[in-house]
């Protein structure tokens, strides 16, 4: 079965053919590290971390290579250090650890490769001087610009004309371009520079543009040409555009990414996410309110990852009761991950353009026809297939004990396992002996109103 994508650059979903099977290649922008991830960038990781996990699940963990970066030079970060009165290494060291803490929570897969922008300055050097040489770009006043009219595809990736592209987004201004759209690739230091921000280069010591970054790093580790490029919808424009601008001059005849996959926006209520608001939250935030990385995460997958996805109290709160609800049927039966069958209905869900809402529908039905059935064979089939699809999507990573706050003791839910049955079949005088049982272990039920039953001791 084919994996199929929606394709950003020709607005289509396309079946998914990688450049090499036996090497299958995606770059995804990762954070810039001058404050916490917020719940719009953790959507971001989070939707990518589902992709890789399919990737891995139809090609083989060894034929993957998936590289995220850490952007840790950045005007956003030196204005960030300025302001909280550290240096800028020791805010981008803090909050690199603290971002990957963050996503830790979220149970995101670690990439395979994790390079980091000041670590990369030789390639990004490298790549400027190539487009100064071959006329793509030109110095002025210690900068270098990139010369978009010298690239005649470039927007095609917004499927928008330079015009509207300009006229609907801020372009920076400055008396040192030939025209207002051409972007930065290096900028000169100014003189209350971090010394640990300002790097020596052919134009004077400076630093590089946030553009430049990414192509470096993924021509790096993934070739001139690879398989697929994601990040968010807002990095359509101007981000990945001048990416593929750049990149594409820099090596004649390359295609950049072959797959663009862009996630929506999150917002809050209904409304942008905002700290004038009161409505903005970082991951760490939800996780100092008891909100478990679990949760968040399901709220993600609630939502198809290319629609906006609306974050609310109760949005939360029921995905902490489907969660309840998983919990407790997997916690009836001890299964090696091994051995567990996929339900193919879930593969066929998530290889259609990653549909998240419909695999976690489907597990809902499995959740169903588990405590409609009273056969033993049929129900840890039935919970197997429950277990394989949340590790699938990134879920059940937590001990089903730790999960409600209780001991798991597989004696006792076989026990409630049979008087539930004996409800079923109507059969209340061995439930009610069941229950005389488990009272005299000091035990005490919980009945819940989708049928299943918890327990807990006095």
């Amino acid at each position: 079965m084919n994996i199929k994508l929606f394709n950003t650059a020709s607005k289509k979903t396309e079946s998914f053919h990688p450049i090499d099977p036996a090497r299958v290649t995606m770059y995804v922008c990762g954070p810039t590290v001058y404050d916490r991830p917020h719940i719009g960038n953790a959507r971001s990781v989070v939707v990518y971390d589902v992709l890789y996990r399919m990737l891995i699940e139809n090609f083989g963990a060894e034929h993957v290579c998936y590289v995220r970066n850490i952007t840790d030079v950045d005007d956003k970060i030196n204005k960030a250090a300025k302001d909280s009165g550290v240096s800028i290494q020791s805010l981008t060291e803090s909050m690199t650890n603290k971002f990957h803490l963050d996503i830790k929570a979220l149970n995101c897969i670690e990439p395979n490769v994790e390079p980091r922008a000041t670590r990369h300055i030789e390639e990004m050097i490298a790549i400027i001087e190539t487009l100064i040489e071959c006329g793509s770009a030109y110095i002025s006043q210690g900068h270098v610009y990139f010369d978009v009219s010298s690239f005649k595809g470039y927007g095609e990736l917004a499927q928008k004309n330079l015009e509207d592209l300009i006229a609907g987004s801020r372009v920076e201004v400055s008396d040192n371009k030939q025209t207002p759209e051409d972007f930065v690739l290096w900028k000169p230091a100014d003189q209350d520079d971090d010394i640990s921000s300002v790097f020596e280069s052919p134009w004077g010591k400076g630093r590089p543009g946030w553009h430049i970054e990414c192509s470096a790093m993924s021509s790096k580790y993934l070739g001139d040409d690879f398989d697929i490029h994601g990040g968010g919808i807002d990095l359509i424009f101007p981000h990945h555009t001048n990416e593929i601008a750049q990149s594409c001059s820099y090596k004649k005849g390359s295609s950049y990414a072959r797959y663009w996959v862009h996630n929506g926006f999150v917002t809050v209520d209904g409304e942008k996410m905002s700290k004038s608001l009161g409505n903005f939250w970082t991951v760490k935030d939800l996780l100092d309110k008891d909100v478990r990385g679990e949760t968040i995460r399901y709220v993600y997958l609630s939502t198809h990852y290319r629609k906006p996805l609306n974050w609310t109290d109760k949005a939360v709160e029921d995905s902490k009761k489907s969660l309840d609800s998983f919990y407790r049927i997997i916690s009836r039966h001890s299964m090696d991950s091994n051995d567990l069958v996929l339900d193919p209905r879930i593969r066929e869900a998530l290889y259609d353009d990653m549909n998240t809402p419909l695999a976690l529908s489907i597990m809902h039905e499995i959740a169903k026809d588990y405590n409609k059935t009273t056969n033993h064979e049929t129900q840890e089939s039935l919970a197997g297939n429950l277990l394989k699809a949340g590790l699938l999507l990134g879920l059940f990573y937590t001990k089903p004990e730790e999960w409600f706050g209780v001991e798991v003791d597989f004696e006792i839910d076989a026990l409630i396992q049979e008087r539930i049955d004996a409800k079923k079949a109507k059969n209340w005088g061995e439930a009610d002996k069941i229950r005389n049982i488990l009272q005299e272990k000091n035990i005490i039920l919980e009945d819940h109103p989708d049928g299943t039953t918890t327990w807990r001791k006095i």
